[in-house]
């Protein structure tokens, strides 16, 4: 039986079966990944997904099943019914009708394009240009690159057929450098198309551990800091879920009731775009049309992240949110390309605007150390103390503490280094981002 076959068979079982309404999302794709150590290869995978997600409503209720097998579709649709009869109370969660939508054109990505042993070759010249960048470099830790595609197709009862397909490619090193007793390790990523320049890579990412020689800790207080760019994102990558219409509706989230209020300085704007260029899509993964929203502007809140389900309980529209991790995952909510708007300043001047202050590089603990519900933060940190706009020396063994609203309205400059996280259906940007006063804990 083919794919199509099947989902039309299921489909049709499912109306026979006195389901209200089905739907039925499948998703396949592909995957290549390689580790590279001491210039052999450590691991390496080829792997491929392929599964299926029914969802049915019944009586105000819906249900899911999965299979990676096209057969039995009564089966399939039998287990999802079954589910849904088992939920105790309504849960009421719409599905998409028929839609149109925009067409996107994603960025050519010539590594997905490479054969396996061209991407290999790769991964191996990534860690000799590390290991020859400096004597102080001992050896590399980890070094990776990684290659997919994927293919989703979205169809239900009520005419929706919505299909599309996207790749990654991304690729790390991570240098070990010694000078004496003291080792520090360090990272440095890239995507697409720069990963063929391996030299930047590991050029940066050497040059971020030998800076690190000579850390020490500052005395305890309140500082100016300047976040690196790439830690904001990690910063603001814990703190996305309170942006999550289905968080605030459980009363999980702080932003609850707060669309119109301010939340951050004028200097904070804050755009989901799914048709960003780098990485776009058509249609979230309820099938709804993509659209670009203003989710704080200026520093004021202006909306949460809506799936079908929490914007009819909202009495709004889909923002274009929905996410399903897998196919055999429920409809959940999630960022698409969610971002900061950069300012005008590089990062050099923004160091010049910090004057007397931390330069924050790396914080750790993102885990045990947020709390998405309050926005409280207590977080181990590394970075430079800098004096009259220019660094002094490396600082480590440090903690920073506060509330993520407070931090974004303590924001009073936005550099114009905006970076991303490594590809995924979500993907996080932020530039460098001046505070005014944080607590640090120190010596």
């Amino acid at each position: 039986m083919t794919y199509n076959d099947f989902r039309k068979s299921v489909l049709d079982t499912a109306l026979q079966l006195g389901c209200d309404a089905a739907e039925t999302v499948f998703i396949e794709g592909d995957s290549f990944r390689v580790g590279i150590l001491d210039q052999e290869i450590d691991s390496y995978s080829v792997s491929r997904k392929f599964g299926i997600g029914l969802r049915v409503q019944v009586e105000g209720r819906n249900g899911y099943a999965y299979t990676e097998k096209l057969e039995d579709p009564e089966e399939l649709c039998r287990r999802a019914l079954d589910n849904a009869r088992v939920i105790s109370s309504a849960d009421e969660h719409p599905m998409q009708g028929p839609q149109t939508y925009a067409e996107v054109t994603a960025p050519e990505d010539p590594v997905c394009d490479m054969s396996e042993r061209e991407k290999i070759e790769l991964a191996l010249d990534a860690e000799r240009k590390a290991l020859a960048v400096d004597s102080h470099v001992e050896r590399v830790a980890s070094n990776m690159l990684s290659t997919g595609h994927t293919t989703i197709h979205i169809t239900n009862t009520l005419g929706l057929n919505a299909r599309r397909s996207s790749s990654f490619s991304y690729s790390y090193v991570s240098p070990i450098v010694r000078d004496g007793e003291e080792v520090h390790d360090s990272f440095a990523f890239r995507t697409g198309r720069e990963m063929l320049d391996t030299a930047s890579m590991a050029e940066e990412a050497v040059r971020d551990g030998l800076a690190q020689f000579g850390a020490a800790p500052v005395a305890s207080g309140s500082y100016r800091i300047l976040f690196k760019n790439i830690t904001a994102v990690d910063f603001f990558e814990a703190f996305t879920p309170m942006f999550s219409a289905d968080n605030a509706q459980k009363g999980l989230s702080p932003l609850a009731g707060r669309e119109g209020s301010a939340i951050g300085s004028a200097h904070v704007t804050i755009y989901d775009d799914p048709l960003y260029p780098t990485n776009p899509r058509a249609f979230d993964d309820e099938g709804t049309p993509s659209v670009t929203k203003t989710v704080v502007e200026n520093g004021v809140f202006r909306t949460l992240l809506h799936n079908l389900k929490t914007a009819k309980k909202a009495g709004c529209t889909s923002t274009s949110n929905a996410d399903r991790p897998s196919a055999a995952s429920p409809v959940g909510i999630a960022p698409s390309n969610f971002y900061m708007a950069p300012g005008t300043d590089d990062f050099d001047a923004m160091k010049k605007r910090l004057g007397n202050g931390l330069i924050i590089t790396e914080v750790s603990g993102l885990h045990a150390g947020v709390n998405p519900v309050t926005g409280d933060f207590s977080l181990l940190s590394k970075g430079f103390l800098v004096e009259n706009g220019e660094i002094v020396r490396p600082v480590e063994q440090i903690t920073i503490a506060g509330s993520f609203l407070k931090l974004l309205s303590d924001i009073e400059a936005v550099g114009s280094d905006l970076k991303f996280t490594l590809p995924g259906s979500t993907m996080l940007g932020m530039p460098s981002i001046l505070v005014s006063s944080l607590m640090v804990a120190g010596k």
